[in-house]
């Protein structure tokens, strides 16, 4: 399995190539207000307007860095959410030292048998020479009541954002 490398602070983490839509350099986020701080903003991807996350924020507390390695990983999202009505659909995640990648078996994913009710997001590890990764769960990234307000229909109501 094919696995996209990042950073969240000084730590690793990984995605599952099969979850990514295409990987984007940092563009201008139109920001609005009322949202948590970890929602960096909207921008127009090919005229649909698409949520962007900020893991760093997330998950520490602290905004990404603007390194050039900075990306928008552009992932299919469906989540967790108790409203099954919407489908999936495309959620940026920023994330720092967007660079490598790295190919593992699922032999290779070891599970830790820990729960954090917190963070339901974590997935398995990867053990490597450099230390240990962190794999993310998308459909953990969220709870129901963050991922309501993400959908996309919140967003697309406003055709004024496509011009941003």
């Amino acid at each position: 399995m094919l696995m996209l490398l990042f950073c969240v602070e000084n730590e690793r983490y990984a995605l599952a190539s099969e979850q990514i839509v295409e990987i984007v350099p940092l563009v201008n986020l139109k920001t609005l207000p009322h949202k948590p701080d970890y929602f960096a903003g909207v921008f127009n991807y090919r005229g649909q307007i698409v949520p962007v996350i900020d893991l760093c924020q997330l998950l520490h507390g602290k905004r990404s860095r603007d390194y050039l390695s900075t990306r928008i990983i552009l992932v299919n999202y469906r989540g967790d959410c108790s409203l099954k009505s919407h489908n999936s659909y495309i959620l940026g995640l920023m994330a720092e030292r967007v660079v490598e990648t790295l190919h593992k078996s699922d032999l290779d994913l070891v599970d830790i048998n820990i729960q954090i009710g917190t963070a339901p997001y974590l997935g398995k590890m990867i053990v490597d020479e450099q230390g240990m990764i962190q794999c993310l769960r998308l459909e953990g990234l969220l709870s129901d009541s963050e991922e309501i307000h993400l959908l996309p229909e919140s967003f697309n109501s406003d055709r004024t954002l496509l011009n941003t």
